[in-house]
């Protein structure tokens, strides 16, 4: 039996729901503020105030107060009521303006806006600028690249593939199969200054060049082991010889699905005349442009970061010694990647960049 005042129907329109999102998401807003949306979005999913009091390490009253808050003011109500103080420089109209302009346009004779030029065009102190741009998380200074698939068959490798990580099949093995070429045996023309307190490691831009090799790998999606090889180039020979050594070691009672991308290497006849010889290997080839589906690129990404880059080779043999080396402490210590992105989730997430590039909102 129900006691206590019932609580009044609290629901959310569609922009009110995107509006609280984006404060729940957002790293630069108040912590209460933050938290105040939480709450409503949770009351509105029909979570109990006892529940969300629990969630948060509050007091049942305090849950009750912004909920109250929210349905007499809906978001606006999630604010703190203004205090007595020093009344603001710039009015919300101003601050709006120079968001618009640093979203909307492009300085005269620059690729993007800073703090000072802002700043100049707005007559508004630097100090402040800056503090507007942490506040709504504005980084015009910085960008990331992108490239859309052309691949006509995009939907269909993309199932395939994303479906062999999420639900692998029985007696089977799922591996993610890409070199890594020209990795150069760099050596340093100085001694590395080393990591103090107060300091970061120091290397000389320059180097002596001893060659390259190519890095051969095989990532086990299940487990996390990695099989490698590193050969002198990055032919179909090469790779021919990867797949007679993946296949040496494989279980014969084992099905084996290779992910590959659109390197022609993989596509050589004399490549494909070898899967067609053993029935068991099926290979999906990943769409073109789209080579982060291939998890092996993470494992490329970490050895790079963790054993290549800031290392210093005297010769290619040293470099290849300290491949093995690694490889065979990450397999000491193997752990598989977790895949957790859908099918679904990542066309969903495609079709949201796509309605950016082309300007439209439906």
């Amino acid at each position: 039996m129900r006691t206590g005042r019932p609580k009044a129907e609290l629901r959310l329109s569609a922009e009110e729901q995107a509006q609280l999102s984006g404060l729940v998401v957002s790293r630069s807003l108040p912590h209460a503020l933050v938290a105040r949306a939480q709450v409503v979005l949770w009351a509105a999913q029909g979570q109990s105030n006892s529940a969300i009091a629990q969630r948060l390490g509050w007091s049942k009253a305090t849950v009750g107060k912004w909920r109250r808050r929210f349905l007499e003011r809906r978001v606006s109500g999630l604010h703190d009521e203004l205090r007595p103080g020093r009344p603001r420089s710039y009015r919300d109209e101003q601050v709006a303006m120079l968001i618009k302009r640093v979203l909307h346009s492009k300085p005269a004779v620059a690729t993007h806006w800073t703090v000072r030029a802002v700043a100049g065009e707005t007559a508004i102190s630097k100090s402040t600028v800056a503090r507007y741009f942490a506040l709504f998380s504005l980084q015009p200074h910085r960008s990331k690249s992108f490239k859309l698939s052309t691949d006509p068959f995009f939907v269909e490798k993309v199932r395939a593939i994303v479906g062999l990580y999420l639900n692998p099949p029985d007696k089977a093995l799922v591996l993610c199969v890409d070199e890594k070429s020209q990795v150069q045996a760099l050596e340093r023309t100085q001694p590395v200054l080393p990591l103090g307190l107060g300091h970061v490691e120091g290397v000389t831009h320059d180097y002596f060049r001893h060659g390259t090799t190519t890095l051969f790998a095989a990532l086990n999606v299940l487990d996390g082991s990695v099989i490698s090889q590193c050969k002198p180039r990055h032919r179909h020979q090469e790779f021919l010889a990867f797949l007679n050594h993946l296949d040496r070691g494989i279980p014969a009672e084992l099905q084996v699905h290779l992910i590959a991308d659109n390197y022609g290497t993989h596509k050589h006849p004399k490549v494909k005349a070898w899967l067609a010889r053993r029935p068991r290997y099926h290979i999906h080839y990943t769409p073109t442009y789209a080579s982060w589906l291939n998890q092996v690129e993470r494992w490329f990404a970490l050895i790079t970061q963790q054993a290549i880059r800031r290392g210093s080779f005297r010769s290619v043999r040293e470099l290849v010694h300290k491949i093995d080396h690694y490889v065979t402490h990450y397999n000491a210590h193997q752990r598989p990647f977790v895949w957790t992105a859908s099918a679904d989730s990542i066309f969903d997430k495609l079709q949201r960049l796509c309605k950016l590039i082309n300007g439209t909102t439906h």
